[in-house]
């Protein structure tokens, strides 16, 4: 029988100090959780015997996964975020909240503030040789009635199964936009088949796979928020229908009512792929149904920094300039000829409240908003 102190009086008020719970500084939540924590480390320790070297091999694989940005990969891969999602299903089935497209995992790889179209948009920005892919759909409600005004963000991977923003090579927001749905609730959308993907093979979080026994690998999908006022915000994404990997999903993101039928067409043009989807949304019941879920325990910033040098800097008729949001402007003349760098900063307050999370429904454009 494994030696067990962990729960011993001495040992339970030496994790109390050092959650903080022996001072009235700190957040009372953030305190919770470290101690928890701390209490479930231990008795994982002590109930598996974990050796001093396993502790520390596991210290070094943390600190390698956080210098990877690995993180949110890891925890699709160990289903924990899939997890998530079937609380949310369980709470929701629990109040009645029922119907709808099925959520499922965002992923990491998200980016804000996609180019805004109205009815259709084309993805990508043409450089990609990959079969052209005319995807459309509605948004409803679950009477089946349209949704106009409806925003639809999406954004997918390219032929190589790379993400615009993380890679480099890629123009800005290629295979990323938000479509506002038309007077029917339709979206129409242009862009190329994307391709599935798997872990970086060289990664932390595929080296943890091997060691299960588990491949990396993900299928075709399309990544989509839904959102529209008076609905609830639905994270989902769909997997497309042909890939080896659809229902053996290293990060569990298929289910059922999310598969993507794609028909290959053949016609005078070439070879193109169609892919129809609509989703249907549930009645929001509160504001923060509305939204997706920010950075959490921090307060929501809407601001905006004012170049440097300009002649209304200070003359601002909006009257936004203000102290401590000048961004100072370099301008570099180099062999490669002129260029600006700007670097800016931004400090969030903790959150007193759910509201101070959430950014204010009046609609803004041109701004900064960190969360």
């Amino acid at each position: 029988m494994p030696l067990s102190i962990s729960r011993t009086a001495e040992i339970q008020t030496f994790f109390q100090e050092a959650a903080g719970f022996g001072n009235e500084h700190g957040n009372p939540r953030m305190k919770q959780i470290v101690l928890r924590v701390l209490q479930d480390t231990a008795k994982l320790i002590e109930d598996l015997e974990i050796t001093d070297d396993e502790f520390w091999t596991a210290v070094d694989y943390l600190n390698r996964l956080g210098g990877r940005g690995e993180a949110g990969l890891l925890v699709a891969g160990l289903g924990i975020e899939h997890f998530l999602d079937l609380l949310s299903d369980a709470k929701d089935a629990e109040v009645g909240k029922t119907g709808g497209t099925p959520r499922t995992i965002e992923g990491p790889l998200y980016v804000a503030g996609a180019p805004l179209s109205k009815g259709e948009a084309r993805l990508d920005d043409g450089r990609d040789p990959g079969t052209p892919m005319f995807l459309e759909g509605r948004v409803l409600d679950l009477d089946g009635k349209p949704i106009a005004g409806a925003i639809v963000d999406v954004w997918h991977a390219n032929t190589k199964g790379l993400y615009s923003y993380f890679d480099q090579s890629q123009s800005a927001y290629n295979l990323r936009r938000r479509i506002v749905t038309d007077a029917q609730g339709r979206y129409r959308a242009r862009s190329i088949v994307p391709s599935g993907y798997g872990c970086p093979a060289d990664g932390p979080t595929q080296e943890c796979l091997d060691r299960l026994g588990r491949h990396g690998q993900r299928p075709a999908h399309i990544h989509f928020f839904i959102s529209a006022p008076g609905y609830r915000h639905l994270t989902t994404q769909i997997n497309l229908s042909g890939d080896q990997y659809l229902w053996d999903d290293f990060a569990y993101a298929t289910r059922d009512g999310l598969v993507g039928e794609v028909n290959f067409v053949e016609d005078a043009s070439g070879r193109h792929a169609e892919l129809e989807f609509s989703f249907q949304l549930q009645k929001a019941t509160s504001a923060d149904d509305e939204q997706r879920s920010p950075a959490p325990g921090y307060r929501h910033l809407t601001t905006q920094i004012n170049l440097s040098g300009d002649q209304y800097l200070w003359d601002d008729f909006a009257y936004a300039t203000r102290d401590g949001l000048v961004g100072e402007v370099n301008f570099v003349e180099d062999a490669s000829g002129r260029h600006a760098e700007l670097e800016f900063s931004f400090q969030l307050q903790k959150a007193t409240s759910a509201d101070d999370e959430q950014r204010s429904q009046r609609p803004r454009a041109l701004q900064v908003q960190g969360a």
